[in-house]
């Protein structure tokens, strides 16, 4: 299954330069519509080639890399047209302009340093709790489950935000962009209020279609009415926050900030306070909530100091 993936990466990665393109002119339909049709057919796929030709994880393969090829192709057909602001005008003719892929650069490392520590540290955390047997793991799982569907408005709010933020930058109307940040920000918080508000009020009935065991429920329960509280109070600037300052071009801080906040709290307070101290599976999300106050700390800071607004990007 892993070569599969692995197979469809430079196709997943078409998709999403040309879904950035669409989101960058204000369009965020096009790519939507096209990851509904991926992910249809990665569904129908699974079903037919898992259970009716029977091929079992080569079907599930087969269909995910089906889906994200015809993804890459609509995308290269959608930017090709001519009516855009902002298309191919020949894509067979691509040639690469140095200066500005060293620009992109500057951005794309940086972020993609992030992301790559943000997973592997998620790994290690991961294995921290399944050395803490299966009552932690599956609490721990169901807790990620319904957790992060509160912050499914917050991550559209958050793209949203690079599209304004870079389109105020690119005119040179850094006060604009400081003021839409505030404004977007101010939703991100009012949806996760709304959200968990009511997912506090429905916990139990939500862990309890998981038909886990009494005691990994109980954990789940404990863990997740904490969650809701910090998620309301630091999620959005942790995540939200440093999207506009990415936006303007201020990456690298983004990078380093959120780099050594997970090493050394969400990993290292994780070991700390969850294997040498014994509390547990508590312990690894207590970690979690000083890394979200450390980053919310240093993003806010960075914001009003104001010294993302002398970036210049492109």
């Amino acid at each position: 299954y892993f070569m599969y993936i692995l197979i469809s990466f430079p196709f997943i990665a078409i998709y999403n330069s040309g879904a950035a393109l669409f989101r960058s002119m204000g369009d965020s339909r096009t790519s939507m519509n096209i990851a509904l049709m991926m992910n249809f057919i990665n569904i129908s796929g699974n079903a037919i080639l898992i259970y009716g030709a029977g091929w079992g994880v080569a079907g599930a393969g087969t269909a995910t890399l089906t889906s994200r090829m015809v993804a890459a192709l609509m995308m290269l057909l959608l930017v090709s047209r001519r009516g855009d602001k902002l298309h191919l005008h020949h894509l067979l003719r691509v040639r690469f302009q140095w200066p500005m892929v060293k620009r992109i650069m500057r951005i794309g490392i940086p972020s993609g340093i992030e992301g790559s520590m943000f997973h592997i540290g998620r790994i290690l955390v991961q294995s921290l709790i399944a050395s803490m047997g299966t009552t932690a793991l599956a609490a721990n799982a169901i807790a990620n489950a319904i957790a992060g569907f509160a912050n499914i408005p917050g991550t559209a709010i958050g793209l949203a935000t690079v599209t304004v933020v870079g389109q105020c930058m690119g005119a040179g109307e850094p006060q604009q962009a400081e003021y839409f940040t505030k404004r977007l920000l101010g939703m991100v918080y009012l949806s996760l209020f709304v959200i968990t508000l009511g997912l506090s009020l429905m916990v139990e009935p939500m862990v309890g279609l998981f038909k886990l065991s009494q005691a990994s429920s109980a954990l789940a329960v404990q863990v997740l009415r904490i969650c809701f509280i910090m998620n309301a109070l630091f999620w959005p600037l942790s995540f939200s926050l440093p999207q506009a300052l990415r936006a303007a071009g201020d990456a690298r801080f983004t990078m380093v900030v959120s780099v050594c906040s997970m090493w050394v709290f969400r990993i290292g307070l994780s070991y700390l306070l969850g294997k040498y101290l014994g509390i547990g599976l508590m312990g690894v999300w207590i970690a979690m909530y000083i890394d979200w106050v450390c980053r919310s700390i240093c993003f806010t800071t960075r914001f009003f100091r104001g010294k993302w607004k002398l970036k210049r990007v492109l």
